[in-house]
């Protein structure tokens, strides 16, 4: 089985730029250059033939690439616990629009579509049971405002494979085609 998900990457700049602001909260699991990316569209787990299938959709999805710059800090919550800390992209509609033409592909090759709400961002730390509250992660994200930066372009749509690990999450580009 293959756990699979369509992202964007940003460049290696913005990627610093990130990585900038990634110390000084306890408890936090900074993400790794390797982990940073926008995910469009989580799969889950399918065989080996679906993956093909998904791979042969989504070399059909056509957008331009896209121009985006890092918003606000965010963090998501599971069950009232504060699990991952994150970075906003902005335009939120270009964004939005590729999400939709990634999700329409995708039910081409029999995945469910997507129900959850997107939210486009850059996951920068998770945090497990002992982590922050929410009190002290507040007070982290209002002192460590993202640094203000040019916008820059992500101009892939990859395929990749997650594999999960003692040290986390793993991520594999399996394919990627240009947009543009």
């Amino acid at each position: 089985m293959h756990r699979l998900f369509v992202a964007l990457r940003p460049p290696r700049p913005a990627r610093l730029l990130l990585q900038s602001m990634m110390h000084g909260l306890l408890g936090a699991r900074w993400q790794s250059d390797d982990q940073l990316h926008l995910t469009l569209r989580f799969i889950g787990e399918v065989d080996r033939h679906q993956a093909d299938d998904i791979a042969a959709a989504l070399a059909s999805v056509r957008n331009d690439p896209v121009e985006a710059r890092f918003g606000r800090l965010g963090t998501f919550d599971r069950r009232g616990r504060i699990d991952t800390l994150w970075v906003g992209v902005e335009p939120r509609e270009p964004l939005a629009s590729l999400h939709q033409k990634v999700d329409q592909a995708l039910r081409r090759a029999g995945v469910e579509a997507d129900r959850r709400a997107f939210v486009p961002h850059v996951t920068i730390a998770r945090f497990g049971r002992g982590g922050p509250d929410g009190g002290t992660i507040a007070a982290y994200a209002a002192a460590a405002a993202v640094p203000p930066a040019a916008s820059f372009t992500m101009d892939y749509l990859i395929l990749f494979e997650s594999r999960l690990g003692g040290e986390g999450a793993s991520y594999d580009p399996v394919e990627r085609w240009r947009l543009g």
